[in-house]
């Protein structure tokens, strides 16, 4: 377990507080997707609470170049940050990010630094204008035409979800229809590698798809739950169903992670391991779609 990971095990099971060199410190943990490669990526930041938005600092300890976190706040807009809450555990939210520009950018970043002189010592040290940045969590209370695209943009998701398995399913025929033991010639020989490793990347951008979708989610559920007090049994059991499913994508992805040469044995255990995956991953949209958009639309029910 690498050192962020640690602090974000620590962060998520004491409430958001963690020992060592950030205690006391406000931290939040932020997960966004890799604009090259569609991962998900948390990573724990000091944050400003400014009102209703949090500010985040991307200082990466000095070194000379943006972290990656903001890299990938640029490309996709859209943050899901966990935070320590008055329930007594962290308690996730969707957030849109908004980089700060000009005199707003600088005044804050002047407040924060006087806060912890830290970040005046990154700045110094990496000499370059450390970005600032505002997260404002979703707030289903105060735009109903916004709540409308939001559902929209669920249907959206599911759809590029489904056609995502529908190109891993393309895949596995591929591979067994051109890369199998039963292959003759030396060029046939060499197909089942390369088909077998373009099977493994659609495998796991569909994985990382999900990982995101349902990060995504578990923030704007928080969001429901203010709003649609009515949907608490619902939102319960999608996240009961969120648990088992990334159960089963973390047992995928390290069958992935193992390498794949393509036999016939191991496409067919790559296929079961999927079907395992997506067993009641149509059931889970349609429980969602069924019981999440009619909110959204101002359906009272």
């Amino acid at each position: 377990m690498g050192w962020n990971d640690q602090i974000i095990k620590e962060f998520r099971e004491n409430n958001g507080r963690v020992g060592g060199m950030f205690e006391g410190a406000p931290l939040v943990v932020i997960t966004t997707v890799g604009v090259r490669t569609g991962k998900p990526h948390t990573t724990p930041v000091v944050y400003y609470a400014d009102g209703e938005r949090y500010l985040v600092f991307g200082s990466n300890n000095g070194r000379p170049t943006h972290p990656d976190w903001y890299h990938n706040i640029l490309g996709i807009g859209q943050v899901t940050m966990e935070i320590g809450s008055e329930e007594g555990h962290v308690r996730p939210l969707s957030a849109r990010a908004v980089v700060l520009e000009g005199e707003e950018r600088d005044r804050y970043w002047e407040l924060q630094c006087a806060r912890d002189p830290a970040f005046r010592a990154y700045e110094e040290k990496s000499a370059r204008v450390i970005p600032v940045v505002a997260l404002y969590p979703l707030d289903l209370s105060k735009d109903p035409a916004r709540n409308r695209m939001i559902g929209e943009q669920l249907i959206v998701h599911h759809q590029e979800l489904r056609a995502e398995l529908a190109r891993v399913r393309a895949a596995i025929d591929a591979v067994r229809a051109g890369g199998t033991a039963a292959s003759t010639t030396a060029e046939e020989q060499g197909a089942a590698p390369e088909l077998a490793e373009q099977l493994r990347k659609h495998c796991l951008t569909f994985c990382w798809d999900m990982q995101m979708h349902h990060t995504r989610e578990q923030g704007s559920f928080t969001a429901f739950e203010r709003q649609y007090p009515h949907l608490a049994p619902v939102l319960r059991r999608l996240r009961a169903e969120h648990v088992v499913v990334e159960r089963a994508l973390a047992a995928f992805e390290e069958l992935l992670g193992r390498g794949m040469s393509g036999t016939p044995a191991e496409v067919g255990q790559v296929q079961a391991e999927l079907d395992r995956v997506v067993a009641d991953l149509e059931e889970h949209f349609a429980y969602e779609e069924e019981r999440l958009i009619p909110a959204l639309n101002g359906v009272v029910g």
